[in-house]
């Protein structure tokens, strides 16, 4: 269980935002975006364009510095499932079958080694996904871009009545999904945090088995064989719990969300935060901490689908205009 905000919130406490991520400034930034070109129909979490009797779906994302655990210690083959991952679990949190992916890879100079262990994770990713890679771009640009990053877009299906209309109601269950570990956000603030003492390749105190490098690179879960269980169980609106962490529910609508049972949080959270001196409700507002993606959805509908699947009631949809969860207000 994590220390209380009080007990960590000594002068040294790392935050999201003094290792290079602002959050808040990065929406900002998204919306002054959008509001120079508009959008036809946008959900939360993709985009849709109108083909008649169905929509066409676009979600683009990348893999953010965790390439940078992937390059220290020389492990590229997990990063391609983070890249499909982080893309499609997008989709689903619309109600989106995804179809279809291209990759874009931009390096500074030509690695086989780099490429083909990337190439081997996207294989894992697609048969996980049950994706087509359509194709992608390798970009060499050593006066662009120093070591190499890579994103994805992904195109999706769904019929018009599949979409998730993305507003959660008050008196709705919440029911969540676990994560498998710190999957492909808030590594700028855990790079910081674990390298305060310790290298990547030294044992993860937690798992002996394991080291540090290898807990961080544990890839992403990919939620595309909920779709069919969240449809059938009048799912009303889904998050993500990616960057932002637990302030992500509030995407689906202005309510408050009470966490009554939240599920664990995996060992790598707990040790981010002794590393870091990192307080719960950073901890919260950066990483899933145990959940990697919540539904809401009829509460009578609540139990079943939790029964079909691995998910679990975690708690309700109420008045207000925050998440509560291990007693923080999150908004």
């Amino acid at each position: 269980m994590t220390d209380t905000e009080d007990e960590r919130g000594d002068a040294e406490g790392l935050t999201y935002a003094e290792t290079g991520v602002d959050i808040e400034a990065s929406e900002d930034a998204t919306a002054a975006l959008l509001e120079a070109f508009g959008s036809d129909l946008r959900t939360e979490y993709a985009g849709l364009l109108d083909i008649g009797d169905r929509y066409l779906a676009l979600a683009t994302d990348g893999v953010g510095t965790k390439l940078l655990v992937a390059e220290a210690t020389g492990d590229f083959s997990t990063i391609g499932i983070d890249c499909i991952a982080m893309n499609v679990n997008d989709l689903v949190a619309a109600g989106v079958e995804p179809v279809a992916f291209v990759d874009y890879l931009a390096i500074d100079e030509p690695d086989e080694e780099l490429t083909n262990g990337i190439g081997e994770g996207l294989a894992v990713g697609l048969e996980q996904a049950d994706l087509t890679m359509l194709g992608g771009e390798t970009a060499v640009m050593p006066e662009v871009v120093k070591g190499f990053d890579l994103a994805g877009t992904c195109v999706g299906l769904a019929a018009k009545d599949d979409i998730f209309d993305g507003e959660a109601r008050v008196g709705d269950a919440l029911v969540g999904f676990p994560s498998n570990g710190i999957h492909s956000n808030g590594l700028t603030l855990a790079r910081e945090a674990v390298t305060r003492n310790h290298d990547y390749t030294d044992e993860f105190p937690l798992d002996p088995e394991k080291t540090i490098g290898e807990e961080l690179l544990r890839p992403t879960r990919i939620y595309t064989d909920l779709l069919e269980s969240l449809r059938d169980h009048e799912v009303h609106a889904a998050a993500h719990v990616t960057g932002g962490g637990w302030t992500n529910l509030l995407r689906m609508g202005d309510h408050e969300y009470d966490i009554e049972a939240p599920l664990p949080a995996q060992p790598i959270f707990e040790f981010v935060q002794a590393e870091g001196s990192v307080t719960d409700a950073e901890m919260h507002r950066t990483f899933n901490m145990g959940t990697g993606f919540v539904v809401a959805l009829p509460e009578d509908r609540a139990e079943e689908l939790a029964a079909a699947t691995d998910g679990q009631v975690i708690g309700r949809v109420t008045e207000g205009e925050t998440v509560e969860i291990r007693g923080l207000s999150l908004s």
